[in-house]
């Protein structure tokens, strides 16, 4: 069999947990800092807003970028750019420039992503890719777990105390992408999605076909953006201890799965596991407003947790294993944008909608998208293949 974890794979998974870890300590306190500046708090949630909207705007087009330079090359650069983006939050005195400025990080960090997606890729063997993506996966997984408590933790000694260790993190991620060895050059699949439009430089820009099978992953995404923005006022306003019992069971159920059958999806076929996956992700997100305590609840999430765990992986093997090697960057971007549009759509009108409705009718929608996603899928994959 071929080798999964090769030197080049784990120093990958340390890339990719460094990149989460800078993140995710600055997601959580930037809207504290932004109302110490004197904004809302309705502004302080534009923060994370702009940054996913910036990011899925930017990645079906940064994606390109490594396709046409290396993805080495655009790992170095944009993880430079990172570093001295935290150098400038940590100087901005005023909220307006920072929601300016999150805007640009959104940019750079959706060619970060499609980068480092694309060169995973290439460097897991084709014949275990399902598997070596959801193995790669844990990585930000652990890092979105360990980073928030960290950030808070050097937030005490100040926001700028906060950005200095982002700008020396992204340098580190810096010296790890120079230390990459070149691109790695994996033979194309035999039948990849054709390409699309001609030659027009929109379509050499933008993988169309991919970005129209990714909207299956923002259909489910808009339901994950739901959840994890509400899932804890829900579980307090039904009883159920502790409040982050649905996050914390669809964690574990994650990391159980992909450690468990994460090793299989090859061999299943990607396709083959992706449908159970999706129909699975949908039911558990249906048993969530249906939940009536503690244990309800826990059962849903494990559902869910289940379906979304195996559905990333077997998702991105099976779309990256239909394009050409030298357009993995951009189906990579295609892929992000959808995920992140959906994300940051299902908080939003979730929150507005739990607002006027309530609980359990705004997560039935959000559930009742997440639905769609099987069907959505099977009747755009004819016409695109």
């Amino acid at each position: 069999m071929d080798r999964l974890f090769t030197p080049r794979f784990l120093v990958m998974c340390a890339f990719s947990f460094t990149v989460f870890m800078s993140l995710f300590q600055l997601l959580p306190t930037a809207p504290y800092h932004v109302i110490d500046l004197g904004g809302s708090t309705t502004v302080a949630g534009l923060f994370l807003a702009l940054l996913t909207y910036a990011s899925a705007l930017a990645a079906p087009f940064t994606g390109h970028i490594g396709d046409r330079y290396g993805q080495r090359h655009v790992l170095m650069t944009v993880s430079l750019m990172l570093a001295g983006l935290f150098a400038l939050y940590a100087w901005l005195d005023s909220y307006h420039w920072l929601l300016g400025l999150v805007v640009v990080h959104g940019v750079v960090w959706s060619a970060l992503l499609t980068a480092s997606g694309a060169y995973m890729t290439g460097t897991i063997p084709i014949a275990r890719r399902a598997e070596g993506l959801g193995y790669w996966g844990l990585a930000s997984i652990f890092a979105i777990a360990a980073a928030p408590p960290i950030g808070f933790w050097v937030y005490r000694f100040g926001w700028r105390m906060l950005c200095l260790e982002g700008v020396v993190l992204n340098l580190v991620l810096a010296l790890i992408a120079w230390r990459l060895p070149d691109d790695p050059v994996q033979p194309d699949a035999a039948h990849h999605l054709p390409a699309h439009g001609g030659g027009s430089r929109l379509h050499r820009l933008l993988d169309v076909r991919a970005l129209v099978l990714s909207i299956t992953l923002g259909l489910v995404s808009f339901s994950y953006g739901a959840i994890t923005s509400f899932s804890a006022m829900f579980a307090e306003s039904i009883g159920a201890s502790p409040r982050t019992i649905v996050l914390t069971m669809a964690a574990i159920t994650i990391v159980v799965v992909r450690v468990g059958i994460g090793r299989h999806l090859d061999r299943i076929g990607h396709r083959q596991a992706l449908l159970p996956a999706l129909a699975c992700a949908a039911l558990g997100l249906l048993l969530v407003p249906l939940a009536r305590g503690t244990v309800s609840l826990a059962i849903a999430a494990v559902v869910f947790g289940a379906g979304f765990g195996l559905l990333f992986p077997a998702f991105t093997a099976y779309l990256l294993t239909h394009v050409a090697g030298t357009r993995r960057g951009a189906a990579y971007g295609a892929m992000i944008a959808a995920f992140d549009t959906g994300i940051g759509t299902g908080s939003w009108s979730i929150g507005w909608l739990i607002q006027r409705v309530g609980f359990r009718p705004a997560f039935g929608l959000a559930a009742v998208l997440a639905c769609l996603a099987l069907p959505y899928f099977l009747f755009v994959e004819k016409r695109v293949r």
